[in-house]
């Protein structure tokens, strides 16, 4: 798709390489719009330059995709060749609906047993919602978090146990960053310095290692689907349309500021809602094809 440009470019060369990329490079929206972003950089904070208003830019649109959704049993074929904490947090991205980094940057603070649900802080948009805890990791996450918590005494005893706080909570609650509750439930396996602060902190797990788990996961099973972590999420939001529940309630879980979004999903379903049956399916051709 051609991104149509408004402004007064310095040199009509950027214009022109910016076009030739859509039109003959075939390169992605999203490539374009970084190479875009690349050469604002460029003119205003390295050479200097004025570009003027660009209030007129056309952004490059994203071509409409269907999400990638497994079927109940390939998720049974998914989580059987995952063990350990790794198996637990794809439970949560696919029995909560996080995101990866949602799942990444969970609080102990922000996991309810009692009523069966998660908070996520700072979510996309910056939101904070409310989703569920499924109650078969319950069990599971309570005792990882008892080990998490062996793990942040011995922090304490050796010197460390501060975890990085948003904004300017460490500032305002003096030794919070210490405190059991603010610990991330999914802690690094090491200790590392903090380049914001210069402390040595224990930040929470590199998300790339639940990425890597999850996809040596879909070929151990033999999963034909470009399945990912985020599929996960989007086969949450799936099932829980199949079982009947109401799509402004997914809309909620998956803190979706417009049901339109939430909306795709209806049409990955096993059964679409305009329930047409394929000819095929119909009952005369269905008694030939078993003679």
């Amino acid at each position: 798709m051609v991104c149509a440009i408004h402004g007064s470019w310095p040199n009509p060369e950027v214009s022109a390489f910016l076009t030739n990329l859509a039109r003959h490079s075939n390169v992605a929206a999203s490539t374009q719009n970084q190479a875009l972003s690349a050469l604002l950089f460029l003119y205003r904070d390295v050479l200097d330059q004025k570009l003027g208003a660009f209030e007129g830019i056309e952004r490059a649109r994203k071509p409409a995709r269907l999400p990638v959704v497994l079927t109940i049993d390939e998720v049974r074929a998914l989580f059987s060749q995952m063990s350990g904490t790794m198996k637990l947090m794809a439970g949560l991205l696919y029995g909560s609906g996080l995101r990866l980094m949602e799942c990444v940057r969970l609080r102990v603070k922000d996991v309810d047993f009692g009523y069966a649900q998660i908070v996520v802080r700072d979510g996309k948009g910056a939101k904070d919602r409310i989703t569920m805890l499924p109650i078969n990791s319950a069990g599971a996450l309570k005792r990882h978090l008892q080990k998490v918590k062996l793990q942040h005494e011995q922090d304490l005893e050796d010197g460390f146990g501060e975890v990085y706080l948003p904004d300017a909570l460490e500032r305002k609650y003096r030794g919070a960053s210490r405190e059991w509750h603010w610990q991330w439930v999914f802690p690094s396996t090491r200790v590392s310095v903090d380049p914001r602060s210069g402390k040595r902190r224990r930040h929470h797990i590199d998300e790339s290692l639940l990425q890597q788990a999850v996809k040596k996961a879909v070929r151990a099973a033999r999963l034909t689907k470009p399945a990912s972590c985020h599929t996960l999420r989007h086969s949450f939001a799936t099932h829980l349309l199949e079982s009947g529940s109401d799509i402004r309630t997914v809309q909620d879980l998956l803190g979706h500021k417009d049901v339109a979004t939430t909306m795709i999903y209806t049409h990955v379903l096993n059964k679409p809602c305009i329930g047409v049956h394929s000819p095929l399916d119909g009952e005369i051709i269905s008694a030939g094809a078993q003679d």
